[in-house]
């Protein structure tokens, strides 16, 4: 199960440029490092075509170029050490641009991914939800039939998406698709908003097709930062382990589960501060374990004995521990003292 993520920005020769070029690069590192699979760009112009081969030569990450209304892009973006190549049905142009964009990418063995829009179907399947036609098999016919191009042509790297903002039509289409077609399904609600309502309206829509085995690789939409749709799309994974029972299982991913506890009038330590700035860093550990943030004597170590590594509040103290036992006491409050000691901590678990 492979977890995406797209750029927020457009990128541009002037952002592969010294020490921006030096950071973006680390940035998607770490990307990768926590979970990422595959990293989307839009590309609306040539030149943006360009600067993402550019880019796509200086990191390991899969790429995938997302094009829109020009062809001719797609055509470019398949010349250059680009991973992945995502088209709109409803948008691209005829079938003869459609041919070219998959003749070419078949003998550049390169994959295209077929994205559906509600917002953006082909314009007769619009007229007819206009007049009464569900949506969600709208999207369904408007993905067979752009799969069925691919298939007259001999093209069998096609992947498949159907997104919508809404959680029924969102599980409805690919549900419907699912009975009738078995190429590879990438799911997800588009539009879905901001951190906690776009997490939420994600989780309601992708936990019920993930336990019914639907999708094959996912992306959790944001109106937040690329790390954070990596995260939710990590939890979204670790709540299907959960619910089934595949804790062995790789599918479903692996990695750190972090937990941490809301704070309270209790609370001894700021968990919400320390879990923002150690977020990415705990993501990105490749170490199957349980770290738990918590604020308090009652929620740790007691309630979080089982973590792998731990760090709470007591009283006037700050304590680091591991598996319900303290390992160092903190009277110093200062951040970048308990930092520094969690920091310790974590080397010591990476090397057990």
């Amino acid at each position: 199960m492979v977890i995406q993520t797209m750029w927020k920005d457009r990128l541009s020769f002037a952002d592969l440029q010294s020490e921006a070029g030096k950071n973006l690069v680390r940035r998607i590192e770490t990307l990768q490092a926590m979970g990422c699979g595959l990293l989307r760009f839009a590309v609306p112009a040539l030149e943006d075509a360009e600067a993402l081969g550019e880019l796509a030569g200086r990191v390991s990450l899969p790429l995938c170029a997302d094009i829109h209304f020009d062809y001719r892009i797609a055509l470019r973006c398949l010349e250059l050490p680009i991973a992945k190549i995502r088209i709109n049905p409803g948008n691209i142009g005829n079938r003869k641009k459609v041919e070219a964009v998959a003749s070419k990418a078949a003998a550049r063995n390169i994959p295209i991914r077929i994205g559906v829009n509600a917002g953006s179907l082909p314009a007769a399947l619009r007229e007819q939800v206009q007049r009464g036609m569900d949506r969600a098999e709208a999207l369904v016919q408007a993905a067979l039939e752009e799969l069925a191009v691919f298939d007259e042509l001999g093209f069998t790297a096609a992947a498949v998406s159907m997104k919508a903002s809404g959680i029924a039509d969102t599980i409805k289409a690919n549900r419907l698709f699912a009975e009738r077609s078995d190429a590879p399904l990438h799911i997800g609600v588009t539009e879905a908003g901001p951190l906690v309502p776009g997490t939420v309206r994600n989780t309601a829509a992708l936990l019920p097709l993930l336990l019914e085995g639907i999708g094959d690789t996912l992306r959790v939409s944001l109106s937040d930062s690329v790390e954070n749709e990596i995260i939710a799309g990590r939890e979204i994974l670790n709540a299907v382990r959960d619910m089934t029972g595949a804790a062995g299982s790789n599918r479903f991913g692996r990695g750190v589960i972090l937990v941490s506890c809301p704070l309270c009038g209790r609370n001894g330590f700021d968990t919400i501060a320390f879990t923002e700035r150690w977020k990415t860093r705990l993501y990105a550990l490749d170490k199957n374990c349980t770290i738990a943030v918590m604020g308090c004597a009652v929620n740790g170590p007691g309630e979080a004995k089982h973590a792998d590594l731990g760090i709470t509040g007591a009283g006037n103290s700050i304590m680091i521990f591991r598996q319900g036992r303290v390992i160092k006491t903190l009277t110093a409050r200062d951040d970048a003292e308990i930092d520094k000691a969690f920091e310790e901590a974590l080397r010591e678990l990476q090397k057990s």
